[in-house]
């Protein structure tokens, strides 16, 4: 198809670079919004928390039937669809006079984001050569990464000079361009034949990752020990190993398992699962860094970040070649050895460190990751045969954000723990401890109200040190992903890319 397509296909791909920019926006933007909003909406703490909830849920369920519909009816309609979805959902966030409604609209805009996800990475096996893939990679994976520091900088924006619905109305002309551009250069895709659907498979998928996520976000806020997050992590995992059963034994299954004993699908998503986690960790961490010990506001934070997105595309735009020159095995392993030392070096910050420091480590990081997740992705989905590119994709997606959400949720237990036992509580009143324990930004309101200097600054010194432990917890998975890297990924990718996933036998050989 790439042949067929000539220059046309790097116009598709500036379509699905919208499309990614679209989903990143919103996941950045949202936690800038809620104060206003449950100030607006009378929103309780619990509701607050289905404002996140309700599309995180909704997205990891969707992505498997997302993707089994843009094999079976094309990824193009499929694609037009979830952007409509997405824009819609957009309005309906931006209009909402309650809370309830809110929910309503960060669920569907969940359902758009799984049906443009899976189905963005679909299309890029069918399209692009061995040669070109890595790059058309890195432009839509660099768009997402693009819109995190992005999203505060326009959010902050627009909350300083409008109301909290401006941050979803930004979505709608992103959309409607993608729209455009979709209809105009972007190929219709899908697989030659439809066979029986596994409604059995579907729903099991949706339940295991469902409950699952579900879990992940519990354990995150109340504890790994809490039943509320014991019972749906237990009975994801149920799902999960029921879902396996039933697809060794259906004769149409939803997912190929044998997909999984490719060397090369398997390593490739392992990897970017671990990309995905150490990633998280710093997007959580540096953005509560600026704004509590720097002192900037959430604008301020975003482009503070801007370092790591050039690194990033400095990275992603380099790093076809370096594949090319030094084999994947070495391009991915020395990805994430660069990475693993900015976060070391990250790891060595102290409550007098500035601007300064946090640049270059996070530069770097973003020139490691620039590396690392275009040919760690191009292994993972050069696997994918036409046929099941569309669920192929899912999978490795869906994988990626539950390792993303499950880091999220650890690194936060991590930081937490960090940063309450570096806290010197001596001269707290009794009444205000749990207020400075339960996060920088109310430790530093309690030393506020009391107007005490040295309270502020064991507040900042007791993140710092939290931080300092993340940063060190994601450098040694980075050392664990070299190791990955260099022990699993295949020597090289396979030259083409209509061949399905590669069985176990032929997967050794090439590894």
């Amino acid at each position: 198809m790439s042949a067929e397509l000539g220059a046309r296909r790097w116009w598709a791909v500036g379509a699905l670079v919208l499309a990614s920019l679209a989903v990143g926006f919103d996941v950045t933007i949202l936690s800038l919004a809620l104060p206003d909003m449950a100030d607006d909406l009378g929103a309780s703490n619990v509701e607050l928390q289905w404002f996140v909830t309700s599309y995180t849920l909704v997205f990891a369920a969707g992505m498997i039937p997302a993707g089994v519909l843009g094999d079976r009816f094309g990824r193009r309609k499929v694609l037009l669809v979830a952007l409509l979805v997405f824009g819609a959902a957009s309005l309906v966030c931006a209009c909402a006079t309650s809370a309830g409604a809110f929910i309503a609209g960060r669920a569907l805009l969940g359902l758009g984001a799984a049906l443009i996800m899976p189905t963005t990475l679909s299309l890029l096996p069918v399209m692009f050569s061995d040669e070109e893939r890595p790059k058309a990679i890195g432009a839509v994976a660099g768009a997402a990464m693009l819109a995190y520091p992005l999203g505060p900088v326009l959010g902050g924006y627009l909350l300083n000079h409008y109301w909290w619905g401006s941050v979803f109305l930004i979505n709608v002309p992103v959309v409607i361009v993608a729209f455009l551009a979709v209809s105009a250069w972007l190929p219709e895709a899908k697989a030659s034949r439809a066979g029986r659907f596994d409604v059995g498979g579907l729903v099991l998928s949706c339940v295991a990752l469902t409950a699952m996520t579900y879990g992940v976000i519990q354990g995150g806020e109340e504890g790994w020990g809490d039943v509320g997050t014991l019972v749906p992590l237990l009975g994801g995992l149920l799902a999960l190993v029921v879902f396996v059963v039933w697809e060794r034994r259906s004769p149409a299954p939803l997912v190929d398992l044998a997909l999984f004993r490719s060397a090369r699908f398997t390593s490739g998503t392992v990897l970017g699962t671990v990309i995905n986690f150490t990633m998280f960790g710093v997007l959580f961490t540096m953005p509560q860094y600026y704004q509590a010990v720097l002192g900037t506001d959430a604008m301020g934070s975003g482009i503070r970040l801007l370092p790591m997105v050039g690194g990033l595309l400095v990275g992603v735009s380099l790093a076809s070649r370096v594949a090319r020159a030094l084999g994947p095995r070495t391009a991915v392993g020395a990805g994430f050895a660069l990475l693993a030392a900015a976060l070391f070096y990250g790891a060595t910050t102290d409550p007098g460190s500035g601007t300064g420091l946090a640049s270059a480590w996070t530069a770097a990081y973003g020139l490691g990751l620039g590396f690392a997740l275009p040919t760690a992705m191009d292994a993972a989905l050069g696997a994918l045969a036409p046929e099941s590119a569309g669920v192929g994709s899912a999978v490795n997606q869906s994988v990626r954000t539950l390792g993303g959400s499950f880091g999220a949720a650890v690194l936060g237990s991590v930081l937490n723990a960090g940063y309450r036992g570096g806290l010197d509580l001596d001269a707290v009143p009794a009444r205000a401890r749990g207020a400075v324990q339960d996060s920088v930004f109310g430790g530093l309101g309690v030393a506020r109200a009391l107007k005490s200097p040295d309270l502020a600054d064991s507040v900042r010194s007791a993140f710092v040190h939290g931080l300092d432990v993340v940063l060190a917890v994601s450098g040694a998975l980075g050392l664990v992903g070299v190791l990955l890297a260099v022990t699993w990924l295949p020597r090289r990718i396979g030259r083409d890319t209509s061949q399905p996933a590669q069985s176990q036998h032929d997967a050794a050989e090439t590894a």
